[in-house]
């Protein structure tokens, strides 16, 4: 069996911890390339894609010069060409040229232009341009986020059972596409005498932590619709401490342009988890 879940009263240092990690993530929120300053998602087909603000062009900014360049996407790889009359930047310099490392890579190549930029996305093949702009809407009106009060019975120390070999899960996402992830094992753990499983993901291989998407019972309702994102530690000496505390709003929330995971049904727990954060009250969806 699983352990049993904690004293519902917090500790003073509990309390502080739980706080500091909330303050942490607004900031990283807030911050003038967060999710916050996400302004557009442009999907590019094969071929030439002219970009810019004016309407003739094949992606049409909501903010930049009226004719920003073009990006060829050709077998697998694109590569922009930017307006002689645009006032823009590649990874910080003026060039004319360059291909677009896209989001895989620790550092994908950024176009820059004013306050606001754009990099090169990759979804199963395929690409698209992420723009962001630290004077967008979304980070200027930011409202906060609501969370429920700290309650340290939903910090749980569940009994971890390793898949040998790993299994895999799909995990579906707002873009209609199926993602396969990596899943090491499964939670087990005990909330209010009752018994329930999570099945975390890998992010990446050498991954430090496992990654739980899920939904609840709240979902839709308290909180956010499509799922929850939580992080744990790697599971050790058969234990795995899944802190429901810090349980928080995927991307989507926020933004219409972002790709998120949604919540597979094996993780959609038959329970009202009122822990971490609530519905966003500044999103329009």
């Amino acid at each position: 069996m699983s352990a049993n879940v904690e004293s519902s009263k917090p500790s003073a240092d509990y309390t502080k911890q739980i706080e500091t990690w909330r303050a942490q993530r607004v900031e990283r929120l807030k911050a003038p390339n967060g999710w916050l300053s996400l302004i557009g998602l442009h999907w590019l087909k094969e071929g030439r894609n002219t970009v810019g603000s004016a309407k003739d062009n094949d992606v049409v900014l909501l903010k930049g010069p009226t004719h920003l360049g073009a990006v060829d996407v050709k077998d697998g790889k694109a590569t922009i060409e930017l307006d002689a009359k645009a006032d823009a930047t590649i990874d910080g310099k003026k060039a004319k040229s360059s291909e677009l490392l896209d989001d895989s890579h620790e550092k994908p190549t950024t176009v820059a232009f004013g306050t606001a930029s754009f990099y090169l996305i990759d979804r199963n093949g395929k690409k698209g341009l992420r723009v962001k702009d630290s004077n967008a809407e979304t980070r200027t009106h930011f409202v906060g986020i609501d969370n429920f009060p700290i309650d340290a019975s939903w910090r749980v120390e569940a009994k971890w059972e390793p898949f040998t070999p790993a299994h895999s899960l799909e995990i579906p996402t707002v873009l209609g596409t199926v993602d396969k992830m990596t899943v090491p094992g499964k939670a087990v753990f005990t909330h209010g005498g009752k018994t329930y499983e999570l099945l975390p993901v890998l992010e990446e291989a050498d991954a430090k932590e496992v990654w739980f998407i899920f939904a609840d019972r709240t979902s839709g309702k308290e909180t956010y619709g499509a799922a929850r994102f939580l992080y744990a530690d790697l599971p050790k000496d058969g234990k795995l401490v899944i802190d429901f505390n810090k349980a928080y709003n995927p991307p989507c929330a926020f933004t219409p342009y972002a790709t998120c995971p949604l919540a597979p049904p094996e993780n959609r727990l038959d329970l009202a988890v009122t822990a971490g954060e609530k519905k966003y009250r500044g999103g329009s969806h």
